[in-house]
């Protein structure tokens, strides 16, 4: 993206505002965005690890600032939803730029902004495209995302994990869930809540604390989980602490950085859920049956058993959590 911005700023046709603030939607946490002006630059990025990375160079924020705008940088996700929603979103400003990976769908995303408005550029480099329009009164108001609607009777964000409904990896995880799971569990990496609702159904849990790093996500589950007993947490499950040792930890957790697998994702919730549980805590954790998992299951916990599966998934049980030296 940095070599494509240079380009456009230097020779290709684009010119900032002098003047204004400038908002650079959803970056990654390795984004250069070294050529923009920094005093000006506010970073909307709502994904926590993303957000405090980025933190520590630039103005962040997890959403669009209030107040006028002089221009507005769109790096394009890959979920189409989301990338209409932030167009749209950045039309407030007189000037939009858009960046994204030809991976990404950039070129898809071109096509459609063209049939609307007059597109200046592109800029083309790094299997990747850049170009600017001024929007039009209008133009895009129809790629907003709507109000949210329930969906399998919850509220989802666009461009979060399982938008579409109840994920049936998910769905078979609260499907395994044993009756007793202690007074206090923790979800990692909860979405929108629904494993966290099936725990919820077990009048003996006290607390349950939702770890959840996308900020979207995480205010859906505070709206499909107004049970007192649920506590939200806008952090990298990787990292977070409690305030005392947990009894259960849930988890269908992300295997996915973009495009990319990495199955270092995984194994870190599982070396994260084996710090957060006491001396007879238990993990409950679904995964793609291909996954291999069991090994670092086997390093962090005494006991591991698979409780179920299907040809897709399968259900790990791991109890009594090793203690690191």
């Amino acid at each position: 993206m940095s070599q494509r911005l240079t380009l456009a700023l230097e020779g290709g046709g684009l010119a900032l505002p002098a003047e204004g603030r400038i908002a650079v939607l959803y970056p990654g946490a390795e984004a250069d965005l070294g050529v923009l002006p920094r005093d000006r630059v506010v970073v909307v990025q709502p994904n926590y690890p993303d957000h405090a990375a980025l933190k520590a160079r630039w103005t962040c924020a997890v959403d669009l600032p209030e107040g006028p705008l002089a221009a507005a940088l769109v790096i394009v996700p890959r979920a189409k939803a989301l990338a209409h929603d932030l167009v749209a979103r950045a039309c407030a400003a007189p000037l939009v730029i858009v960046d994204g990976a030809k991976t990404d769908g950039v070129d898809a995303l071109l096509k459609e902004i063209r049939t609307r408005v007059t597109i200046q550029g592109p800029v083309v480099k790094a299997h990747g495209k850049l170009f600017w329009f001024t929007p039009s009164p209008g133009a895009f108001d129809d790629w907003r995302a709507p109000t949210p609607a329930p969906v399998d009777g919850f509220l989802t964000a666009p461009g979060s994990f399982s938008a579409d409904g109840i994920d049936p990896a998910s769905k078979l995880l609260g499907d395994t869930l044993p009756v007793e799971l202690g007074r206090r569990v923790a979800d990692l990496g909860a979405g929108w809540g629904y494993l966290s609702s099936r725990v919820l159904e077990r009048a003996k849990v006290e607390r349950v604390d939702l770890v959840e790093a996308d900020n979207a996500a995480l205010a859906c589950a505070r709206a499909n989980l107004p049970d007192p007993r649920a506590h939200f947490h806008w952090a990298d499950a990787r990292d977070w602490a409690a305030d005392s040792r947990v009894d259960t930890v849930v988890m269908n957790p992300p295997f996915h950085t973009g495009r990319a697998a990495d199955t270092g994702l995984g194994r870190a919730f599982i070396q994260a859920a084996a710090r957060l549980l006491g001396p007879s805590g238990q993990l409950w954790m679904v995964a793609n049956r291909h996954l291999p998992y069991e090994s670092t299951l086997t390093q962090c916990f005494a006991e591991v058993r698979e409780a179920a599966g299907d040809t897709r998934f399968k259900v790990h049980h791991a109890t009594r959590p090793r203690r690191r030296a």
